[in-house]
């Protein structure tokens, strides 16, 4: 295992995208020293961009990290895999033949149905008469995996398209532990059939919008994140470099127990943070 750096400050990148639930924030609080940093990255001329595998907007996403008390001052930009993937929605990018009588089907959060309002899709709640399955974001820790199958299934079985705006299989829950994310409900659409369009990380459309948006080349940047899965594959994919904080899903396992998830996952990160401090 490489050693651990301790701050942020060792880090001469000049663009930094950083991941946020389980680097900045648990989901209800921001971990100590997080907005901080990002302002002195700021304050030392760094390009800032906060890259989320998060089917909501950026601007959504930056008022409610505001609220955690991460200043918009302290980024660039915001960029989810829900806008991506409605950039791509319009531009062709996603195989879908859009009309007024689509239908879009919205696995998410309680009450999520942003990305078909801002598509200008009129919504279903069943897989029978879908034309489209968005599956933004998990209830796993709440909902059984049974109940995603019963609902996706008669999509699945019609060949219906879907897309997937949160890759991450697993996701942080209120109480601190993990339970399964979009991404694997995503993966349970394959598996009954159905075609799936991911976006996000660590597919490679999030790095290129938001580098394109930054105005930087990946050998410029350094990507943090806490997932060896999504944020350290994607990056390395990508052509930048990766740091990995031990805080967010992989903070229980020991130094042997990441190793060998490194080594089963064949992408292993440029740096280790004990947190994302300056």
């Amino acid at each position: 295992m490489m050693a651990m750096h301790e701050r942020l400050r060792d880090f001469d990148y000049p663009a930094f995208f950083v991941d946020q639930y389980g680097v900045l924030h648990d989901g209800h609080r921001p971990y100590n020293g997080a907005a901080d940093s990002l302002l002195r990255l700021k304050q030392a001329g760094r390009t800032v961009v906060l890259l989320s595998n998060s089917g909501r907007s950026g601007d959504y996403n930056a008022a409610r990290v505001e609220r955690l008390g991460i200043p918009r001052a302290a980024y660039d930009h915001f960029v989810t895999s829900g806008d991506v993937a409605l950039s791509l929605l319009r531009t062709g990018g996603i195989p879908v033949a859009m009309s007024g009588s689509l239908r879009c089907l919205t696995v998410s959060s309680p009450g999520d149905r942003s990305f078909a309002e801002a598509a200008g899709l009129a919504e279903t709640l069943n897989g029978g008469e879908a034309g489209l399955v968005l599956i933004g974001g998990s209830q796993g820790d709440r909902t059984a995996l049974d109940e995603y199958r019963r609902i996706l299934e008669p999509a699945a079985r019609r060949k219906v398209p879907a897309v997937c705006t949160n890759p991450d299989k697993v996701m942080l829950t209120g109480n601190g532990g993990t339970a399964f994310g979009a991404g694997r409900i995503a993966e349970l659409y394959e598996e009954l059939g159905g075609t799936v369009t991911w976006v996000g990380k660590p597919f490679p459309a999030i790095y290129a919008h938001a580098a394109e948006l930054a105005g930087v080349q990946p050998f410029e940047l350094v990507c943090i994140g806490d997932s060896v899965e999504h944020d350290v594959a994607g990056a390395k994919r990508f052509g930048a470099s990766a740091a990995l904080v031990r805080t967010g899903i992989h903070a229980d396992l020991s130094e042997a127990e990441l190793e060998s998830l490194i080594e089963a996952e064949g992408h292993r990160p440029d740096h280790i943070l004990a947190s994302i401090a300056w």
